[in-house]
């Protein structure tokens, strides 16, 4: 099938290249993100192959539609960014990469939670500068802290297991559904609210839906415990920024960790070193000596790419072939 994929990189191409090599798809890779400006790239393409921060609107399906388009294929878990109502009128199927690596973004939420707490991205930049002094880098333990999870899917579950058996911290959590598994070692379900005036640490894993757009907004930080370090490596509207940069200046927030950003579209995954980033709260963030900020690669390991990639072309492979999609994302997913 031939499948324009938007928004590559070098990493895209390398591993799509060595998946596609069992099923033998015509792979057009495309520089540009997909948005209403784009979708003519796709002319006569019956799959497009998308990533989180390309636009999959209305407009944009709309014109897919009638270019010939039948099938979105999401490289990624989340699938925020696509008007499902709008695809299933125009008869166009969604499918995604429910989980590739949950052990990737597991194991860098608490990569950035450990060098947050301990301080190590201030100590490298010191030791840069040859910049030995200990002054101003005093950390803390995270045994016996409370931790919060919100959201304890594959990923969540990890987080919380790390904290709980690995590091012997008492663990709240808040979901939907409760995992036993979680339970049987100590895991304590709790409602959000209750979550966030417990825990000393929230870390983010929830999908992001109307319901949990601004989860951490000026209300939550205001009835938080204080000194709050928050870990979000899921969806950035999943915090309000500047209710955020408030809670910063007024001290009510110990640290901030942060692989994704509710504005990220116009940022991440692009070389800007010689740009003036003209998004404010982006910058304001960037100030504040207890924020850490990464660029949505949580994700980027060998293992995850290789997940994901042979998981999107099998997608693409079964809707060619006409088999059920397992895959496939249905409109009443839409909450």
């Amino acid at each position: 099938m031939r499948v324009a994929i938007f928004g590559t990189k070098g990493y895209d191409r390398q591993f799509l290249n060595r998946a596609n090599a069992a099923h033998g798809h015509d792979l057009h890779f495309l520089e540009p993100r997909l948005d209403e400006s784009t979708a003519p790239l796709a002319q006569g393409f019956p799959a497009v192959c998308v990533f989180v921060n390309d636009r999959v609107d209305a407009a944009v399906l709309e014109r897919l539609a009638a270019q010939g388009t039948r099938l979105v294929a999401l490289r990624c878990a989340g699938y925020n960014n696509v008007d499902l109502r709008a695809a299933a009128r125009l008869g166009i199927a969604v499918v995604r990469v429910p989980a590739y690596s949950p052990h990737a973004v597991a194991e860098f939420t608490i990569a950035l939670l450990l060098a947050l707490d301990r301080k190590v991205h201030r100590a490298w930049a010191r030791v840069r500068e040859n910049n030995f002094a200990l002054d101003g880098l005093i950390g803390r333990n995270l045994h016996g802290r409370a931790a919060g999870v919100i959201g304890t899917g594959r990923i969540g579950a990890l987080v919380a297991r790390s904290l709980r058996l690995g590091f012997g911290c008492e663990v709240l959590a808040s979901d939907v559904v409760e995992d036993p598994e979680l339970v049987a070692m100590g895991v304590s379900y709790v409602p959000p609210a209750e979550l966030l005036e417990r825990a000393e640490i929230v870390s983010l894993h929830c999908p992001l839906t109307p319901q949990t757009r601004h989860i951490i907004d000026a209300d939550a930080i205001a009835k938080a415990r204080e000194g709050l370090v928050i870990v979000n490596t899921s969806r950035g509207a999943l915090i309000d920024t500047r209710a955020l940069i408030a809670g910063l200046k007024a001290r009510r927030i110990g640290g901030v960790a942060l692989d994704v950003y509710e504005q990220e579209a116009d940022l991440f995954f692009e070389d800007l070193s010689d740009e003036i980033i003209e998004d404010d709260d982006f910058q304001r963030l960037l100030t504040f000596p207890n924020v850490l900020v990464t660029g949505h690669q949580a994700f980027l390991t060998q293992e995850a790419l290789e997940g994901i990639a042979e998981t999107t072309l099998g997608n693409i492979a079964g809707f060619e072939a006409g088999r059920p999609l397992a895959n496939s994302v249905d409109p009443a997913m839409v909450r």
